[in-house]
């Protein structure tokens, strides 16, 4: 016979979470987070497609890139804060749900901002998502005193910024693209600045989880953007794109593959969090726009496309390359070694000399598959051996216990 339920309350001081918190595992309020801001992710690669498609390749990847950092940029600040903060009261989930608002704002505004180059509604939903980030640091400086400096620095700081991206939209438009720099790098010195006083107690393998629940998430929008395009074509009497269906498949799940081949090692310390955190841009932006990509070739196998079948095929190569190195750089260096960590590199290059030649996105696909099975080989070597080598390190008794606070 179970006790009475606990009632969650309307207020409870924001007291930070325990870094060493068991079975920590994503809310069901940060999974609506996510899968509000996969309608925002998804029209910024709708966009990305149709731009490549007519031709606006500098336009494309422009906007796409500064679309993207807003929508990331926001995911990225409520799921850190969520790991240290959530207290799970009234006031917390109200507020969440203004920042899921902001994202809806957002999602609204990205087909202007790729075809007009405005971004006043972006602006306001970015800004909607990030002030309500405020409420939250606020409440935090008040109900954690161990870490109030840094709260405190990040509510002065975000406030700051989101001032200058409103002042931005009174400027000259020829303005845009070097407020947006100095906007953007402003963001991203916050947390660099914010934690420096002692590190908000955010939990690693929670946090680890969350960018990999983000990453299948916009695999789905891959996924999602291939199957509509190849239905599109089979409705329209081409039924020569099934061999660009499977390939296209075999792509996405050969990424996924590569990024969950093994666990991921989650930052514990503020350098080596900033690079892992900020990193994963690429990754996400890069598997977002290998959908586009692969509805940039179905439009060109369709004779739609207003470019050449070889710029088609970069669409899908160059986002799949700069996953590639990401990956590489984050994970696959720091966790392995030998031949695998060459690979990375090596058929990161080949996947850009693939559009030179015929049958773009089946060599792209072959690559993709010769890297998974390598890694597939060379880890059952490698945990082969593991026991004989590992052993000593069981009962070494000054093991550091994971998720230790570093500071």
């Amino acid at each position: 016979m179970t006790g009475p339920r606990a009632v969650r309350p309307f207020y409870r001081p924001m007291r930070p979470r325990s870094r060493d918190e068991p079975h920590r595992a994503a809310t069901p309020l940060e999974l609506l987070f996510d899968l509000c801001f996969v309608v925002a992710v998804a029209q910024a690669a709708t966009n990305l497609h149709h731009d490549v498609s007519e031709g606006h390749l500098r336009h494309a990847v422009t906007s796409y890139v500064m679309v993207f950092f807003a929508i990331w940029w926001s995911w990225m600040n409520f799921t850190w804060f969520a790991s240290a903060y959530d207290t799970d009261d009234d006031v917390y989930r109200i507020t969440t749900l203004v920042q899921i608002s902001g994202a809806l704002i957002l999602a609204a505004g990205v087909p202007r901002a790729f075809t007009d180059g405005d971004f006043t509604i972006i602006t306001y939903g970015y800004v909607v998502m990030r002030l309500a980030a405020v409420v939250q640091w606020s409440r935090a400086a008040a109900g954690d005193p161990a870490h109030r400096a840094a709260a405190r620095r990040y509510a002065i700081g975000v406030t700051v910024v989101q001032l200058g991206w409103l002042l931005r939209l009174a400027l000259p438009d020829g303005w845009g693209m070097a407020t947006f720099v100095v906007l953007g790098l402003a963001d991203l010195l916050v947390p660099a600045v914010a934690e420096r006083p002692g590190m908000t107690p955010w939990h690693p393998g929670h946090i680890g989880e969350r960018y990999g629940l983000f990453t299948l998430i916009v695999l789905g929008e891959a996924v999602l953007a291939i199957s509509v395009a190849i239905q599109t074509g089979v409705d329209a009497g081409n039924h020569g794109l099934w061999s660009l269906a499977a390939a296209g498949a075999v792509i996405v799940f050969a990424l996924w593959w590569l990024y969950f081949d093994r666990p991921t090692e989650t930052p514990d310390r503020l350098p080596y969090s900033l690079v892992w955190g900020y990193g994963h841009y690429l990754i996400f932006a890069a598997v977002a726009a290998v959908g586009a990509g692969l509805t940039v070739v179905v439009d060109d196998e369709r004779h739609l496309a207003h470019v050449s079948g070889t710029t088609a095929g970069y669409a899908v190569a160059i986002p799949i390359a700069v996953f590639l190195l990401t990956v590489w750089v984050l994970h696959v260096r720091r966790q392995q070694h030998g031949a695998v960590v060459v690979a990375y590199p090596v058929v990161a290059g080949l996947a850009l000399l693939a559009p030179l030649g015929p049958a773009r996105v089946q060599v792209l696909a072959l690559l993709l598959v010769a890297l998974v099975a390598l890694t597939v080989v060379l880890r059952r070597r490698d945990d082969g051996a593991a026991p004989a080598r590992t052993r000593p390190d069981v009962t070494t008794p000054h093991a550091k216990p994971a998720g230790a606070d570093p500071t």
